[in-house]
């Protein structure tokens, strides 16, 4: 049987079908994207001229290309999931690096990262306080939480009564703007 049989054989769904809902996809909420990808190209003025240096390899810069391709594209939870992500390997890859390197264990906390990046002057109490609150917004997304946990979702639009959708693209908003500042900080930033 050739591999092109196979194949219809097992799937109900055509190419055609396929297309079909991936350009209904595109459609939806364009206006919406379109303006994410603004904010986000707005945002992304303060990275250096000549770009960023990304420590923390593929899982970095994969990290980094997929949050913003997330973001523009609204899906929120993973926004959050994978800006949380790169600041943790962008930070600990950092530390590791140079004639200032640091031995690090092999399973570091990010607690523990962030405060010898705010002892080496990496970043300072500020940012070490907005990536701590990225990592809580961050925990109850990839753990459970009770209902009656605050940061519970569900919680926190009963508890305010904004719609969840609007509560994950605050989040969302908030951990690209601490990646893109921690890519635009000294020790990141390439020119001008």
């Amino acid at each position: 049987m050739t591999d092109q049989v196979q194949s219809e054989l097992l799937s109900t769904v055509k190419d055609v079908d396929v297309f079909r809902i991936l350009l209904a996809d595109l459609h939806d909420d364009l206006a919406g994207k379109v303006a994410r990808f603004r904010q986000l190209a707005d945002l992304s003025a303060a990275l250096g001229s000549s770009g960023t240096m990304m420590p923390g390899g593929e899982t970095a810069l994969a990290a980094w290309t997929e949050a913003r391709s997330s973001f523009v594209h609204g899906n929120y939870v993973a926004t959050v999931l994978l800006c949380q992500g790169l600041a943790e390997h962008m930070l600990a890859a950092h530390l590791t690096l140079g004639l200032d390197a640091e031995e690090l264990p092999d399973r570091v906390s990010f607690n523990d990262t962030l405060n010898r990046c705010v002892a080496r002057d990496v970043i300072t109490q500020r940012d070490a306080g907005d990536l701590r609150r990225l990592m809580n917004l961050r925990n109850p997304l990839t753990h459970y939480r009770s209902i009656d946990d605050p940061s519970n979702l569900s919680r926190r639009v009963v508890d305010s009564m904004i719609p969840a959708e609007t509560h994950l693209l605050t989040d969302a908003t908030f951990a690209m703007s601490v990646a893109i500042r921690l890519l635009a900080l000294p020790a990141f930033r390439l020119g001008d």
